[in-house]
Formats: C-alpha cells, structure tokens, sequence
C-alpha cells in the first residue's frame, strides 16, 4: 500500500485518464477534475512542493504515453494533461491560501489576547511559541504612530518588517499592527532590536513618533509594557515634544506629577492664572516659559527659538514677574513655575478649562 505523504499518491488515476482520453478524445468531466483538485489539496496539506508535483505529472505524462497515438489524438492528450495540472493545481493553491488566512487570523488572535491581557496566562505562553515568544523572559514594546492607519498588509508594514528581520532574524522578535500602529515586542535585553524597529519606522512613515515601554516580566508583563509605550506616545503628544523616539523610562516624572490631577490644577491656575490677564491671553508667555526651561534658562538661546530679540524676551519675563508675582530667573520661583508650565501642558491648560 502506497503511505500517504508519498508524492506519487497524488497521482492516483492520472495514468488511467490519459489512456481513456486518447481512446475515446473526450475531455475531463467535472468529476474527475474535482478529483484532482481534491488531490492539489491534499498535496498542500501535506506540505509537499507544488513544483516538484508538476514536475512528477510530466514525468508520468512522459512514462504513461499511450502508445500509437495518432496523430489528431496528440492534440487531445495534451488537453487532457493541461486540465488535470491545471485542477490540480488549483486545489493546491486553494489550499494554500486557507492555510495562510487561518493562520493570519490565529497570529491577529494572539496578539489581541497578548496585549489586552486576555486569555488564560499558561495557554497564552504556549501559543506565544509558536509565534517566536518565550513569555517566561521580560518583554518590552514599542509602538509606532504615523499619519495613516497601518494593517498587517499594509506596504509600509512589510517594509519595516523586512528591515527588522533582515538584521534580527535570529532573535525573538514579533512585529504585528494594532489599532493603526506599527507594534514590535522583543526580549526585554535587546534594546538595540527596538531601536533598530523605531528607526525603520520613522524612515518609512513620514516622521511618525515612536515610543517604547519599560521591559517587563511574563505575559502580563507584555501588556504593562504596551500601555505604557500607548501612554507616553499620548503624553509627548500633549507635551509637543521633538524627539521621534521616546522611552517611558525617560518619562516616568510627567505620570507622578498628574497622579493628583486635581492638585495640579490648582498649582497651574494659582501660579499661571494671572497669565490671562495678559495682552493676547496666557498662551505667548506661557510658549516664553516653556521655551525659557527648556534650553535652561538662557536667555539668548530662548529668544532665538521665539524668533525674538533678547529685549523681547527679557521684557516678557518681567511681564510674567510683574503678573504672577513669581521671577522665572530666580531659582526659588523656577522650581514652581516650570512645574506648572508642565502641568499646564499636560492637562491642556489654558485651551482647556481645569
């Protein structure tokens, strides 16, 4: 008896067909194609190349030749041969394309029960090996923000892909999308790997803004890492910051000081609140403060990025002075007010009432 995975069981009846045909010139009924379909899918599901089967049914073509055919058969064989490969061939690919949706949806599944938690711990870890992860081991994640919504297919994606396992082939890393964002989960040791993803990412998508999570243990640890990578995406967005790369580790004082939102409202409205009073509204001193912490408290640099003279900004810190009763240069009042200019950012003050 001929075993299953043998490829010549995938030629069951093909000899057979070719005789009848060259006897009688009729072309393949719907039955016996199916039976080659069937046969193309069994074929895939076995995991046996489609070029090597083609290669054997012309090799039987070959061998299984009726012998004496006559000259206006010819024609008909050949018919026959390219409607048995042809079936046969698509069942193959048939196959092959339910297989690959099958296991894009099993691959979507277990990254929506990865990094919303779901799903019980101990199954959740056996499918993560399938995927590549080793869920025993702390995990860190970064995710990538563009100006379009991304999908697995998406070209932008595979690109990125590409790059990240062109260099980390080796390494236990898993890219996926979700929510529009690019998503990358690697070994909690292997920062360069997320570095590496961050700069791909922002090359491709037209200077998005990457952020990466804090490494983490286990498999909820993959979650605490991707809401954290979420929320310092969201906070350098409130921030307006620069940088196309931020870590949360690098952020960890912004989440401290809104933990009490309602204590910092009331610094921001007591110690900025006068601003309001001023000509044009809070938000161009507010933009001088901000500018002013930022590169340090020098002056001239401030004004260079305000695009104004340093008489200008000298003149707005003594507005500011003269308003709130706090002096920016002086360190006992700095502390206060580039502490509330943070606040003011992080809960969206003055465009927003607090």
């Amino acid at each position: 008896m001929v075993a299953e995975s043998d490829p010549a069981e995938y030629l069951r009846g093909y000899a057979g067909l070719l005789a009848e045909v060259c006897a009688t010139g009729r072309r393949l009924t719907r039955a016996e194609l199916d039976e080659r379909r069937a046969l193309g899918e069994r074929a895939a599901e076995a995991g046996l190349s489609l070029r090597g089967l083609v290669r054997l049914h012309l090799a039987e073509t070959r061998v299984s030749w009726p012998g004496r055919t006559a000259p206006d058969a010819v024609e008909g064989v050949l018919a026959a041969v390219e409607q048995a490969v042809d079936a046969f061939a698509e069942g193959y690919e048939r196959a092959q394309r339910l297989a690959v949706r099958q296991e894009e949806g099993a691959r979507r599944e277990f990254i929506d029960d990865l990094l919303y938690g779901r799903s019980d711990l101990g199954r959740l870890a056996e499918r993560a090996e399938r995927f590549g992860l080793v869920l025993s081991r702390a995990h860190a994640v970064a995710v990538a923000a563009g100006p379009e919504a991304y999908e697995d297919t998406s070209p932008v994606t595979r690109r990125v892909e590409t790059a990240v396992n062109a260099r980390f082939g080796d390494r236990r890393v898993l890219l996926a999308t979700k929510n529009g964002q690019l998503i990358c989960i690697a070994p909690g040791d292997q920062e360069e790997v997320l570095t590496y993803f961050a700069k791909q990412a922002h090359a491709v998508t037209d200077g998005n803004r990457v952020a990466i999570g804090r490494p983490q243990p286990g498999a909820g640890g993959v979650v605490h890492s991707y809401e954290e990578a979420l929320g310092t995406l969201e906070l350098a967005d409130r921030l307006d910051l620069d940088e196309p790369l931020v870590r949360a580790a690098d952020l960890l004082v912004y989440p401290v000081l809104t933990r009490d939102r309602q204590a910092m409202a009331d610094l921001v409205l007591s110690a900025l609140g006068p601003l309001r009073g001023a000509r044009g509204g809070a938000e161009p001193l507010l933009r001088t403060l901000e500018v002013y912490f930022d590169t340090g408290c020098v002056a001239a640099e401030a004004a260079r990025r305000l695009s104004l003279s340093v008489r200008a900004l000298t003149y707005r810190l003594e507005r500011i002075h003269q308003l709130t009763g706090s002096n920016p240069a002086d360190p006992p009042h700095r502390y206060s007010l580039q502490t509330a200019v943070i606040g003011a950012r992080l809960l969206g003050w003055p465009a927003q009432e607090i």
